[in-house]
C-alpha cells in the first residue's frame, strides 16, 4: 500500500530540488527515500525505478524551462524573440543547474509518448525561428546551432571558465547578435 502523502509528483518535485542542491548525478532512489523517511522499496509504488524517475524529472524541468521561454518570447519576433528566448534559457540553466542537467538527457520517445512537454518545446522553438523563414532541414540545423551555443555558453559560465576581463554580459549580447545575423543569412538547403 502506498505511504500516505507520497505521490509520483511529490517524488519528482523532490528529485528536482535534490538535483539543484546536490547535482543531477546525485539523484537516486535511496537519496529520495531518505528525504521522505521511507525505505527505498516504498518508492516503487510511485515510480518504476531510477530511469522512470529521471525521465519524469527531465519532463518536469523541460516543461518549466519551456514555460519560462514561452512567457519571455510572447509577442516578440526576430532578434527580440531570439534574445528573450536565449535570456530565459540562460537564466533557467544558471538558476537550476540540476534541473537543467536533466533537460540535456536523451529521453526514450516511447516513455514520453503523450506528454505535451516535448511538443510544446518544439512549438515555442520553431515559432521563434519561423520569423527567419527557415524550413526543414534548415530548421533542425538552426535549432541544433542554438541549443549547442546556449548550452556551451551556460556550461562554461556555470563552471567559471570565462576568465578574460571582458564582461560576460557583453559577450552574451554579442553572441545573440551573431546568432541573429547567422539566422537572417542562413545558407538555405536546396530542395
Amino acid at each position: 500500500m502506498p505511504r500516505a502523502g507520497l505521490t509520483a509528483d511529490r517524488l519528482v518535485a523532490a528529485a528536482a530540488d535534490l538535483a539543484d542542491e546536490a547535482g543531477y548525478e546525485n539523484v537516486t532512489l535511496s537519496a529520495l527515500a531518505r528525504r521522505f523517511g521511507v525505505k527505498d522499496a516504498s518508492l516503487y509504488a510511485h515510480v518504476r525505478g531510477l530511469p522512470d524517475l529521471r525521465t519524469r524529472l527531465a519532463l518536469l524541468a523541460g516543461g518549466e524551462m519551456t514555460d519560462r521561454i514561452a512567457a519571455a518570447v510572447a509577442g516578440l519576433t526576430g532578434r527580440d524573440a531570439l534574445a528573450a528566448f536565449a535570456g530565459a534559457y540562460r537564466e533557467y540553466a544558471l538558476a537550476h543547474p540540476g534541473r537543467y542537467a536533466a533537460t540535456q538527457l536523451r529521453v526514450d520517445r516511447a516513455l514520453v509518448t503523450g506528454s505535451p512537454a516535448p511538443r510544446r518545446t518544439a512549438e515555442v522553438t520553431y515559432g521563434v525561428l519561423g520569423a527567419y523563414g527557415l524550413e526543414e532541414p534548415d530548421l533542425t540545423d538552426a535549432v541544433r546551432l542554438l541549443r549547442s551555443t546556449f548550452h556551451g555558453y551556460c556550461a562554461l559560465e556555470a563552471a567559471g571558465a570565462f576568465g578574460a576581463p571582458r564582461e560576460v554580459e557583453a559577450s552574451w549580447a554579442r553572441t545573440i547578435d551573431a546568432l541573429h545575423v547567422a539566422l537572417v543569412h542562413w545558407p538555405r538547403t536546396k530542395a
